[in-house]
């Protein structure tokens, strides 16, 4: 059967990962700028500064998408960029950037996916209180709204927050990332609770403002697949995927999505911590839980399941024959996720699945020919392409694929060094060269995926 002839062929970024011009034009802060300041918060103590510079560049960017083939281009918007204080007064300079970058998406029959919320908080909410601050639903309320009245003629795709479990995990529980805070239950239960709220609150008003629009959810969380494909292990790895547990209950799967694509919490994640939710929590159900017209999920590795004499042993480490992990420490490669994944978030919630990220780091380097080599991704983004291509011929309605990233770019906390892009960037000279990679996706899409 394979892939269907509208099917989305993409790559991703993130605004605070490629745009540079921290500064200029009106901008203000971000929760990123300010932590990147923080002695020893970011490798090499490297900052979003620059980045790839794709504020000045966003033409050449295109022009190389386009080269490549691509249909669809899933980029975010910098809150701070737009709203400098968070809420209130418009920087007119800002939204011109983002409208200038859909007309010469669209001018390339690129269509644009605009991803609101991906982790760039404003510095002036954060010291408001953040996520915790009841208001901040309706903070990001009002984000959207200015988004979807500027661009919501021209774009129809729109995804509100990119993997909530990381922003919120990683920056307010156990704190490497930004704002570095490690909070207890009782603040960050309901801070996730906020989080789903802005969200159903941004779906409404898109509605409202871009009828036409389709709008989607891209969260993340701990991937399982059977080690085997029998009954017992593909029975364990369901229950295990959903599980809300008392260690893992900011990367849960269903924690984050049942509310918002079934309309209630997990029993057993209510079990565990429903004194920490608002009072009057079952009431925003009914704002958290919106239709939507696909469900994203970003997709790198996962942790296999084996049932072994009624024991069930799950292995973070486990790689397939002739696969070895990636560079990131503790990524490895598990191609099988992307067949199980799609599989079971379909079958639970019955809804369209967009895998809005996926690909690997690699080392990369200019060779002695000009031309960067990177044939570790390409066996990568291929092993994975067959499995969700399986996954397609199986009966799980997938609409597109996005390859995390068009650029190498500031990786997080990370900084320079994971190189993730299927274009090589010199940061010194901000010169694009595209990679093997580049030129292989680019006939993957030509063939819409039969040449796999």
């Amino acid at each position: 059967m394979g892939f269907t002839k509208d099917f989305k062929w993409g790559t991703a970024t993130a605004s605070y990962q490629i745009e540079g011009a921290i500064s200029e034009d009106g901008k203000k802060d971000s929760i990123w700028d300010a932590f990147c300041r923080e002695e020893g918060r970011i490798e090499n103590g490297e900052t979003g500064e620059f980045a790839c510079d794709h504020y000045h560049r966003y033409k050449e960017d295109v022009t190389l998408m386009a080269e490549m083939g691509l249909n669809a281009y899933r980029f975010s918007i910098s809150w701070s960029r737009v709203l400098p204080d968070g809420i209130g007064k418009v920087n007119e300079k800002g939204i011109k950037f983002y409208s200038d970058l859909v007309d010469e998406l669209l001018k390339n029959g690129i269509e644009p996916y605009v991803t609101l919320f991906h982790w760039d908080y404003p510095l002036a909410l954060e010291e408001k209180g953040s996520w915790a601050n009841q208001e901040s639903p309706y903070w990001f309320e009002e984000f959207t709204r200015v988004i979807a009245e500027r661009l919501g003629d021209r774009v129809k795709n729109f995804i509100t927050f990119n993997e909530p479990q990381c922003f919120l995990n990683l920056g307010y529980v156990v704190g490497r990332h930004t704002p570095g805070k490690q909070l207890g239950l009782e603040v960050t239960i309901p801070m996730m609770h906020n989080v789903m709220k802005a969200h159903g609150l941004a779906v409404k008003a898109i509605r409202e403002i871009v009828p036409d629009a389709k709008v989607g959810y891209s969260p993340c969380g701990r991937v399982f697949f059977p080690k085997t494909e029998s009954e017992e292990d593909i029975k364990a790895v369901y229950e295990k995927y959903f599980a809300v547990t008392p260690q893992r209950w900011a990367d849960s799967v269903s924690w984050w999505s049942d509310p918002v694509m079934l309309g209630h919490y997990p029993k057993d994640g209510l079990e565990l911590f429903e004194q920490y939710l608002p009072s009057n929590y079952e009431e925003d159900l009914k704002i958290i839980h919106q239709p939507l017209d696909f469900y994203g999920q970003n997709l790198y590795n996962g942790i296999a399941v084996h049932v072994e004499n009624g024991v069930t042993e799950a292995q973070a480490n486990w790689t397939g024959p002739g696969q070895a992990r990636q560079l990131i420490p503790g990524w490895y490669v598990n191609p099988d996720v992307m067949y199980w994944g799609p599989k079971f978030l379909y079958e639970r919630y019955k809804t369209p699945i967009m895998i809005t990220e996926n690909g690997m780091c690699c080392h990369d380097t200019v060779s002695l020919d000009g031309k960067v080599h990177d044939p570790n991704r390409i066996d990568f983004i291929n092993r994975y392409l067959l499995k969700l291509r399986k996954a397609v011929d199986d009966g799980v309605d997938v609409r597109g694929y996005f390859v995390w990233s068009l650029l190498d770019n500031m990786e997080w906390i990370r900084g320079y060094d994971p190189r993730f892009g299927l274009i090589y960037v010199d940061y010194n000279t901000f010169e694009r060269i595209p990679k093997d990679s580049f030129y292989w996706y680019k006939q993957v899409i030509e063939s819409n995926g039969d040449n796999l």
